[in-house]
């Protein structure tokens, strides 16, 4: 079975204390600790990101310029992988409750946090729908990693992806918010999913023989940007129509180019 990169990939973003930028086509790769989320309509405001303070990694939000910035969360706990809610009043995100990952909402000033999901097994990766009434998460289900929605104050939760044999992970809605992509391992290696949001209609996007990750939607939503990632240290970006057709590549070098992030201009 072909050795999947993607725990590596992660690990070693952690370990990176600067973040690059390339622009290409109107599409931003930001190299991070955690995926981007989506940008929504509206004058650009503060950057939510999970810093280290020491002891642990812990919610921040800062200004574009570097100034302000705000520990949002303070416990003993890591927390990471936030995403602002579409009006930004309210930022998700996965922290450690001491036996397990929690999603999580807090206001962008550090008050009211609530735990979302509230279970025994592991939630990670938010990402709010556009109009913020549903957050779409990767859950543990006790047997794999599926694809999950939730009402923002906790409730019944959905599986989405339902599958019993595969893990999916990284969840971005579409900019309708009716189909949600996301990164599924099919045993032999991960490739781009799409699927309603409702569970149905789900499809295989890039079917190939290499790990495709970290999907961004475009904000027209008619492509979708991944990491094409064959292997040997070599990950690149590309972008390809929700259908499956024309698969187009963006970075074209010797090095890893990981977390694409799909802006507007």
């Amino acid at each position: 079975m072909k050795t999947v990169r993607l725990n590596h990939l992660r690990a070693a973003l952690l370990a990176v204390a600067a973040a690059g930028l390339l622009a290409a086509a109107g599409l931003l790769v930001v190299l991070s600790a955690q995926p981007a989320e989506a940008n929504y309509p509206g004058k650009p405001g503060k950057i939510a990101y999970s810093g280290w303070d020491g002891n642990d990694l812990e919610i921040y939000t800062i200004n574009p310029n570097g100034g302000s910035n705000l520990k949002v969360t303070n416990d003993q706990s890591g927390n990471e992988a936030p995403a602002y809610s579409p009006n930004a009043k309210k930022i998700a995100y996965s922290g450690w409750d001491g036996n397990d990952w929690e999603i999580y909402t807090i206001d962008p000033g550090g008050g009211s946090r609530k735990n979302v999901t509230n279970n025994n097994t592991n939630d990670r990766f938010p990402y709010y729908s556009p109009n913020g009434t549903k957050i779409a998460y990767s859950g543990k289900d006790g047997n794999d990693w599926d694809i999950y929605t939730i009402n923002p104050n906790g409730g019944s939760k959905k599986n989405v992806t339902n599958n019993n044999s595969t893990n999916d992970y990284q969840p971005d809605y579409a900019p309708g918010g009716t189909k949600i992509a996301y990164a599924g391992n099919d045993r032999n290696d991960w490739d781009i999913y799409t699927i309603s949001t409702n569970g149905g209609g789900r499809k295989n996007v890039t079917n190939n023989n290499a790990d495709d990750i970290q999907p961004s939607y475009s904000p027209s939503g008619k492509s979708i940007a991944y990491v094409y990632d064959p292997g040997a240290g070599d990950a690149e970006i590309h972008y390809i129509k929700p259908d499956g057709g024309g698969r187009t590549p963006v970075t074209n070098n010797n090095r890893d180019d990981l977390y694409p992030y799909w802006g507007s201009k």
